[in-house]
């Protein structure tokens, strides 16, 4: 199951959107049925899971927490990816784009960790084709 949450109360998203983009990614990858979760949260909310696990105490714009495995319950979990609302905004007012493409742009970015990609040319090649097949162009 995909599932996409908003835990923030600032930003407006269309999480079936979204749900959507993943839907496609799984597609694409050829994963069968993972449980995944893409939460949208605030500044706070990012820059505590960051300092708790990565040891950073600030706000970062996505964090993406794989499990990889099959739980006892038979299913295969992918991981979660979480966005920060915000910080997102900021970089989109910062690139000339819209909130939405940014988003999408994050949830990318953190789907591909999920796959295993660490941030290498091979990461960027591989996203760059992703954005190009997602979003034609």
């Amino acid at each position: 199951m995909i599932e996409a949450i908003n835990r923030q109360k600032t930003f407006r998203i269309d999480l079936d959107k979204f749900e959507g983009l993943l839907g496609r990614l799984v597609k694409h990858y050829r994963l069968k049925k993972p449980e995944l979760v893409l939460a949208f949260v605030d500044n706070k909310a990012i820059q505590k899971l960051n300092r708790d696990f990565r040891k950073k105490d600030a706000p970062t714009d996505v964090l993406s927490f794989p499990y990889r495995e099959n739980g006892p319950d038979g299913k295969y979990y992918l991981g979660d990816i979480i966005i920060s609302v915000p910080k997102a905004f900021d970089q989109a007012r910062e690139l000339g784009h819209g909130l939405d493409r940014e988003l999408a742009y994050l949830t990318i970015h953190g789907f591909l960790h999920l796959l295993g990609y660490e941030h290498s040319e091979g990461h960027a090649q591989e996203e760059k084709k992703i954005r190009r097949l997602m979003f034609k162009g």
